[in-house]
């Protein structure tokens, strides 16, 4: 009983016995009502056929349907009319327009004295009857109806008619369907066990293929396997789509995760080497002062890459999680561009990298105003990094519209088309090896942070690049009261917000 299949079968037989009992239920009462319906229309028949016989009779031996014999007795029906009547079976009652008795069938004289004046009492009350009256009586019920003998109606003549026979022919035909049914029943039930059984296990021949093709997908190394999808717009069909779709977002989780632990470990193996050996350095007893010094000042720079390191891990795990502080309030973003110009225009000057601001248009947002001071700083000091000697770095903010346009455009080394949709994976980098032993090296994780800052305000940040001619960073906004985000001061980041791993 533990499977779906035993428990559709059993299921599956239950209901096949009740339907087949409330059909048998509804085919008695039918065929009874049938049966009563035809009994009645016999009766009606009969009565008829009463009424023209005596009318027959009545022309035959005019005058003398009715004799008086003997005055002790009363009137009755003529002998030679009697043999007639005789020929009708059941119950046949004549009677006067006095309601005296002129004749009763056989049926009726076998009757008792006392289910006889039972009878004479309920047929005078049945006499405007039009339609057939069940009589009961100690040895069961009749179904009796009356009729007028028109023309003969006279005084001392026959005047109506009951005819009837018992009802207990009705109960003949539904006893034999119930037998019949009893017998048939163990047939159909065994039949149904069967063909549920056999229906059940096709049905379930495909989810058992699911399943067996899902527990092969044992660990993250076979997530490349995908399931069989069956015949379109199938139900099946639908659940294996669903199924490859999870099992496609969990083979780029794995992935991400793997690439993830070995890019931070490769990231903190580096500056904890340098840091051992400036420790062991500085430890050693031959190491003058100075080296000492020097030591202990290198070993600083690389624990405070270290503390960049972390702190940038744990934003964006905090980010992962779906919840991260943002302190809202208005912020002129304007004053912040102006801000973020300066800064670069100090960081520019050694370079010699010009930094120019066109267009500063006066706009407000509703966000935190040390995220985004960090979302344009990292975008423009990006910029100054990969810009040479010479170059220009423009920044522009425009409104249009219920939206603002931040844009960062360079004049650098640019990123080459095959990178570009990487570049805002975590710890991506498009020279590895020159990012990491040049003074320009980073961790790969600033990029991947604008775009939840950017994505947390509601907004997006998106680039257009070519390799050697420069890039564009553009970060769009929505301005202060068109931000769907309840200004709560805490962000709930939602499935899909971070696009990188």
């Amino acid at each position: 009983m533990g499977s779906i299949r035993s428990r559709l079968t059993v299921a599956y037989t239950a209901v096949m016995i009740a339907t087949m009992l409330l059909f048998s239920l509804a085919l008695l009462t039918v065929r009874r009502m049938t049966v009563f319906a035809e009994l009645k229309e016999r009766v009606r028949s009969e009565a008829d056929q009463t009424v023209r016989l005596i009318d027959i009779a009545g022309k035959l031996f005019t005058q003398q349907l009715v004799v008086t014999p003997d005055s002790l007795v009363g009137a009755e029906v003529s002998p030679r009319v009697v043999p007639l009547l005789e020929l009708l079976p059941d119950f046949v009652l004549l009677k006067d327009s006095r309601g005296n008795s002129l004749y009763k069938s056989e049926a009726v004289r076998l009757l008792g004295d006392e289910e006889q004046a039972s009878l004479d009492s309920a047929v005078l009350e049945m006499t405007d009857k039009a339609e057939p009256v069940t009589i009961a009586l100690r040895s069961g019920e009749l179904l009796m109806q009356s009729r007028r003998i028109p023309g003969i109606g006279t005084r001392g003549q026959i005047d109506r008619a009951w005819v009837g026979m018992r009802s207990d022919a009705a109960q003949f035909a539904p006893t034999e369907l119930v037998s019949t049914m009893f017998i048939a029943a163990p047939f159909l039930v065994a039949l149904s066990v069967i063909f549920a059984h056999f229906i059940a296990g096709r049905a379930f021949r495909p989810i058992d293929r699911i399943i067996d093709q899902v527990e092969a997908i044992t660990d993250g190394r076979s997530l490349h396997r995908r399931l069989a999808i069956g015949a379109a717009g199938d139900e099946l069909a639908r659940l294996s789509s669903t199924l490859n779709a999870m099992i496609e977002r969990l083979e780029t989780s794995f992935g991400a995760l793997r690439r993830f632990t070995a890019d931070a470990s490769h990231e903190l193996k580096t500056p904890l080497t340098v840091m051992r050996a400036d420790v062991e350095r500085a430890m050693s007893p031959t190491s003058t002062g100075t080296e000492q010094a020097v030591a202990l000042e290198e070993a600083l720079q690389q624990l405070t890459r270290m503390a960049d390191l972390v702190n940038s891990l744990l934003t964006l795990a905090r980010a992962d999680e779906g919840r991260f502080d943002l302190h809202r309030e208005p912020v002129e973003l304007a004053l912040l561009a102006r801000e973020v110009v300066e800064t670069a225009r100090l960081l520019g000057e050694e370079p010699g990298i010009i930094i120019d601001a066109p267009v500063i248009e006066e706009v407000e947002v509703s966000g935190d105003l040390t995220r985004l001071r960090q979302l344009f700083l990292n975008l423009v000091t990006n910029a100054i990094k990969y810009t040479p000697r010479g170059g220009r770095v423009e920044i522009t903010l425009v409104r249009a519209g219920e939206q603002v346009s931040m844009t960062v455009r360079d004049t650098g080394i640019g990123i080459a088309a095959a990178d570009l949709p990487y570049i805002f994976e975590r710890f991506w980098r498009a020279d590895r090896v020159r990012s990491r032993s040049s003074e320009r090296g980073g961790f790969g994780l600033g990029l991947a942070i604008c775009q939840w800052i950017a994505q947390a305000h509601g907004g997006t940040l998106t680039v257009q690049s070519r390799l050697s001619r420069g890039s564009t960073f553009t970060v769009i906004l929505p301005v202060a009261g068109t931000n769907d985000l309840a200004d709560t001061g805490e962000y709930a980041v939602g499935e899909g917000m971070l696009t990188s791993d």
